[in-house]
């Protein structure tokens, strides 16, 4: 890309594992890249390779607010919204506290709904913007002990398809991306909580049974499966709404389309046992 053509991103959760890979992947392509995170002593790679660093905290309005001014102000455009900024709320949906579920929804969704808001205005000005929802099979497909965080990405899902449909008038895609198991902090995080919060209650050997089931710890793909993907998207000038990879990413969305639910869950409760 040449000074002129060069497309400016925002990425969340760029501190670490697929937000960064993003990050520093699109630096290397030519794009304008600034990366969010509340964590900004992490981002040094970014800001080494070229990107610019912002604190942001989706859950403060004020922070996002100001992400967004400062880029319209040094570039006067923002092509690529990417809502990368994540985690997993994990236990059972009898113990997870309900200021726990409000914080996850709050993180998940309601974040992602308001940079929205405010990015989308200055994509509307030029009649183009991609906007990237990172989603999860997990949106598709629910499992035990996460209850929170399955509900939070089946919202997204939902969200991002009535917002591809009323922003495609403008020439803005909506993009969602469905990673399976990949090589990150999310895991190591989301399991934590679930013995927090049902290690010690009447759902304990579920969680015990989890956490050393096969199918959660054989070793995982990295981040850069999910970054290709993302490159492909962006690539296109008419980008699939929706892309998926990562372990077992197929597979689950295949037997989510294709078994009743009553089957789906036996195969489920199997594979953390």
């Amino acid at each position: 890309m040449n000074s002129k053509t060069k497309r400016v991103a925002l990425i969340t959760g760029a501190s670490s594992g697929i937000g960064k890979d993003f990050a520093l992947k699109l630096l290397a392509k030519g794009y304008v890249v600034y990366g969010g995170a509340r964590r900004v002593e992490r981002m040094g790679a970014i800001e080494s390779a070229g990107g610019s660093i912002l604190a942001m905290d989706v859950t403060d309005d004020l922070t996002m607010t100001a992400a967004i001014e400062r880029i319209i102000r040094e570039q006067g455009q923002i092509d690529i919204l990417i809502n990368n900024a994540g985690y997993g709320q994990m236990g059972a949906l009898e113990d997870v506290p309900m200021e726990a579920a409000r914080r996850q929804l709050e993180v998940n969704l309601i974040g992602v709904a308001r940079l929205n808001q405010l990015a989308l205005p200055h994509m509307r000005a030029r009649r183009f913007g991609k906007i990237v929802n990172i989603s999860t099979t997990g949106g598709k497909c629910a499992g035990p002990l996460g209850g929170w965080y399955f509900a939070s990405k089946h919202a997204l899902e939902g969200y991002s398809d009535s917002l591809r449909m009323e922003v495609q008038q403008f020439g803005i895609d909506v993009i969602v991306i469905e990673p399976g198991g990949i090589d990150t902090e999310w895991g190591p995080i989301a399991y934590r909580s679930a013995q927090e919060y049902s290690g010690q209650s009447a759902y304990a050997p579920m969680v015990t049974s989890m956490l050393n089931a096969p199918a959660l710890n054989r070793k995982l793909p990295p981040p850069t499966i999910i970054t290709d993907l993302l490159l492909k998207a962006l690539k296109s000038k008419r980008p699939h709404t929706r892309y998926h990879g990562g372990e077992m990413a197929g597979l689950i969305l295949f037997l989510k389309r294709f078994l009743p639910d009553r089957m789906l869950d036996r195969v489920i409760l199997k594979a953390i046992r």
